[in-house]
C-alpha cells in the first residue's frame, strides 16, 4: 500500500484562526510535557513503574517572518498578559487521514526570537496546552 503526504494537507486551527504562512521545513511539533511511563530499579532488581498523570502538551509554531499567523499569537499573548485571557482551543489535522491534535486550552508561552538577516527569517512560536489528545488515524 502507497501511502502519500502532502504538507498542505496539514491544518491548524487556533479558535477560529486558520494558521497560514508555516515555515518551508518542519513547521508544526507537538510534544508530551510529562515523563510519559517511567521505571526505577530498585537494588535488588525489583522495577517499579510509574505513570505520568500529565495530559498537557507543549507546541512549537514554525511560521515564515511575515505570516498573518505571527500577528494573531502576539495579540493572544499581549492579552493574556494584560487579562488573562489569551487561551483559545487547538486543532491539528492530517486531512489525509493521519495524526489529529486537539485541546481546549491553548496558550503562547513566549514569543519567538527576532532575527533579521539579509533575507526574511522564520519565528518559532511556543505555546501550551491543558489536557491534550493525540491520536494516530
Amino acid at each position: 500500500m502507497v501511502k502519500t503526504y502532502n504538507p498542505r494537507e496539514i491544518i491548524v486551527t487556533l479558535g477560529t484562526h486558520v494558521v497560514t504562512g508555516f515555515a518551508d521545513d518542519s513547521f508544526v511539533t507537538i510534544e508530551e510535557k510529562g515523563d510519559g511511563v517511567s521505571s526505577k530499579t530498585g537494588c535488588d532488581g525489583e522495577v517499579v513503574r510509574s505513570v505520568d498523570p500529565c495530559e498537557q502538551y507543549s507546541i512549537k509554531l514554525s511560521l515564515l517572518q511575515y505570516s498573518a499567523t505571527s500577528v494573531f499569537l502576539q495579540t493572544q499573548y499581549r492579552k493574556d498578559k494584560k487579562t488573562g485571557d489569551g487561551s483559545f482551543p487547538i486543532l491539528v489535522k492530517d486531512l489525509k487521514g493521519g495524526m489529529l491534535f486537539s485541546a481546549d486550552e491553548c496558550w503562547v508561552t513566549k514569543q519567538p526570537s527576532r532575527v533579521y538577516g539579509k533575507s526574511d527569517n522564520n519565528r518559532e512560536w511556543s505555546l501550551e496546552t491543558g489536557a491534550g489528545t493525540l491520536t494516530e488515524e
